[in-house]
């Protein structure tokens, strides 16, 4: 069932341009994931260009000069500075976020996929596909899937709002959390119409919602439904989410560059037609 809360939006149907109540854009967010406010977010392709919706100063971008695709996000000081995590391990920042390391010179056995800062803006850490992660600053390493055998790959992680705790998820919907980070449930025992491409965690680290590529919201713990994607005959699949700060919202996000928003998350734009065949790769919500 489709919230009532929905706000304005421009998305595309089965390939028609509309104008409707509606709302969405990930990451990871790391992407991460929330903000003090719904001042606007800034929607990060594969190549490094970066669209900005909402009151979002920019603060540059990588402008497709990028060796490897950008694979996460992450915003520091309440949207006074961000990181990007390119495949590769790579790390670039902008603004008041500092460089503290990175995993270009590891030989990774599977790409990184996205990444998460700690909410000091001191740190971060980047996962691959493996489920292998990678601490940096006074980001902790509390424990990986980088020597399990999984069903499917690691798709998507969260940090705990302590900094002592992170959550994995797989494309199955199998969930693993380490730290104190607690374990509310997963979808890895569903039968799912499209696999799970990322989650994002509540603000008080007692619940998340995983994000599938249909649109499908799957809320565990204390996280709220407020609506999904999963009716709509999408354009483009969803890659990713990001909550607002209270958690009484969250953006889905289309590769297209599509924004869905629900609950109190305010829409500020789309980047549908501007991506000049760049994916997106991450969604930030730059609020203060």
């Amino acid at each position: 069932m489709i919230s009532t809360r929905l706000r304005r939006s421009s998305i595309r149907i089965a390939g028609v341009g509309v104008a409707i109540f509606f709302v969405v854009g990930g990451t990871w967010l790391s992407a991460s994931h929330a903000a003090p406010s719904n001042d606007g977010y800034s929607v990060v392709t594969a190549n490094g260009v970066m669209k900005n919706f909402g009151n979002v100063a920019p603060l540059g971008d990588l402008d497709g000069r990028v060796p490897s695709r950008v694979a996460g996000a992450c915003v520091t000081d309440q949207g006074a500075g961000y990181r990007l995590a390119g495949a590769n391990g790579a790390v670039y920042r902008f603004g008041s976020a500092t460089y503290v390391g990175s995993a270009s010179n590891i030989d990774l056995y599977k790409p990184v996929l996205g990444m998460m800062c700690t909410s000091t803006g001191l740190g971060y850490w980047l996962v691959a596909g493996d489920g292998g992660v990678f601490s940096f600053g006074d980001a902790k390493f509390l424990g990986s899937t980088g020597a399990m055998v999984l069903n499917r790959p690691v798709v998507g992680a969260a940090a705990s709002p302590t900094n002592r705790g992170y959550w994995l998820v797989a494309a199955d919907g199998g969930v693993f959390s380490f730290g104190d980070a607690g374990f509310f449930g997963s979808a890895g025992n569903q039968k799912l119409n499209a696999p799970v491409v990322g989650m994002s965690v509540t603000p008080t680290g007692a619940g998340y919602w995983l994000v599938a590529s249909d649109g499908g919201i799957f809320a565990f713990g204390d996280a709220k439904f407020f609506g999904s994607a999963a009716a709509l005959p999408l354009a483009a699949p969803a890659v990713g989410m990001a909550t607002t700060s209270d958690g009484n919202g969250y953006f889905l996000f289309a590769s297209d560059g599509g924004v869905f928003t629900f609950g109190n998350a305010v829409f500020a734009g789309s980047a549908v037609g501007e991506l000049s065949g760049s994916p997106v790769a991450a969604l930030m919500s730059r609020q203060r």
